[in-house]
Order: C-alpha cells, then sequence, then structure tokens
C-alpha cells in the first residue's frame, strides 16, 4: 500500500465530511420528529393511527432504502408537470433533497417502531403512581411517561442513527458527492479501489466511534438510578 497515496486520499475525503454529516443529521433529526408522531399515533391514534403506523412501517421497512432512493430521485420526475405546477419541482430535481427525503422517510419507520416500543415499556404502575401524585394530561407525559420511554428507546436508537449514518453512502448512487461519492470518483481516476476504500471506510469507523461514545454518555446521564455508587466507608 502506498501511505503518501493514502494521505492524499485521506485528505480529499475529508472535504466530503460535512456533507456527509449534514445528510445524516438533517434525516435523523426530521425524521425523529416524524417517528415521534408516528409512534404517537400507533398508541393513541386508535384502529386508524395504527393502521396507518402499521402501512407506513410495512412499506418503508419492507422495501431496500436505494429502491426508494431511486424511487424518489428518479421515479417521480416522470411527474414532472404535476410536481411543477404543485411547487414542488425546485426540491425533487436536486439529488441533496431527494436523499434528504429518502433517508428521512426510511429512519422515521424504524425509529417510530423504537418510540412505540419505549411508550409501550413504560408501566402502569409508574402512570397510576404519577396520577396518585396529582398528574395528568401533559404533565404526566412530560415528567413521567417521556422520561422514561426515553431512557428505554435510547439504546436502539443509537443503532438507528449510526445505521443512518451509514446508509448517507447510498447518496452517492445519485451523483451527491459525499465521501463515498468522492471515494468513487477517485477509484475512477487510480483505479486503486483498495486503498481508497480503506481510507473511506476508517472515516466512516471513526465517526462510529465517536457517536457511539457519545450516546454511551447520553444514557448515563440519563439513568442515574443505574450508575454504580461509591461504597459506604463509615
Amino acid at each position: 500500500m502506498d501511505i503518501a497515496f493514502m494521505w492524499e486520499t485521506f485528505l480529499i475525503l475529508l472535504t466530503g465530511l460535512p456533507l456527509t454529516l449534514e445528510l445524516a443529521v438533517t434525516s435523523i433529526f426530521a425524521g425523529g420528529i416524524l417517528a415521534f408522531f408516528l409512534s404517537l399515533l400507533a398508541v393513541v391514534g386508535g384502529p386508524i393511527g395504527r393502521g396507518f403506523t402499521r402501512g407506513y412501517v410495512f412499506v418503508f421497512r419492507g422495501s431496500p432504502l436505494l429502491v426508494q432512493m431511486f424511487l424518489i430521485y428518479y421515479g417521480l420526475g416522470q411527474f414532472r408537470p404535476l410536481l411543477q405546477d404543485l411547487g414542488l419541482w425546485a426540491i425533487f430535481r436536486e439529488p441533496y433533497w431527494c436523499a434528504v427525503i429518502a433517508l428521512t422517510l426510511n429512519t422515521a419507520a424504524y425509529t417510530s417502531e423504537i418510540f412505540r416500543g419505549g411508550l409501550k415499556a413504560v408501566s402502569l404502575q409508574q402512570v397510576e403512581a404519577a396520577r396518585a401524585c396529582g398528574m395528568s394530561g401533559l404533565l404526566l407525559f412530560r415528567r413521567i411517561v417521556l422520561p422514561i420511554a426515553i431512557r428505554h428507546a435510547l439504546p436502539a436508537y443509537g443503532n438507528e442513527i449510526i445505521l443512518m449514518l451509514k446508509a448517507t453512502a447510498l447518496a452517492s448512487v445519485i451523483t451527491i458527492m459525499e465521501v463515498t461519492g468522492l471515494a468513487g470518483k477517485l477509484i475512477a481516476d487510480s483505479f486503486r479501489a483498495f486503498e481508497v476504500f480503506i481510507v473511506a471506510g476508517a472515516i466512516y469507523l471513526a465517526i462510529t466511534f465517536l457517536v457511539t461514545r457519545l450516546m454511551m454518555i447520553v444514557e448515563f446521564w440519563l439513568s442515574p438510578h443505574l450508575r454504580m455508587r461509591p461504597p459506604n466507608l463509615a
């Protein structure tokens, strides 16, 4: 392996890192908001809400993200006159926004199930205890149900964040020059796939490591009752 070439590759791929992080953060944030409302709809929306949520989750979990991205970027182009009439063509003609929409819709399906499981994990005894203390409605949800649900959902949600971070690599197939897109361009120019992909993989690995450490810190902060207390030496 040529170390000098790998260092040059690293510097080039770093220029695509901001776009990779922007795609990940935007889709995770938007998908998290959508997933929150979907999970609420599944829990308190009655038969219609549960049916809609199940259908949404079935479609977006049951089909590959790459296919969804192709359908949004290439497929919706067939409906250009309609999108122009609706004023949406300026969004769907841009690869960046097509990638964000595909990633957002996909992660919302997985995240809504994670959030729904967190809400379902709140025991009836905890809710009844809060009601006995005079809490109800929004106060009960904000101070009791939501914090407990977040603690239960956080480990699985951390995994989903990591998966979405790596899924941004699929945006390269619709001409977005993030880390993987730049890696493909370098390979086409140099025909040195091994070194380029090692460097690209190392960048993703480093980001994943940082995210996992951050999630561990958040889990520790949100679970004070599980922290090991020092022994009482008195």
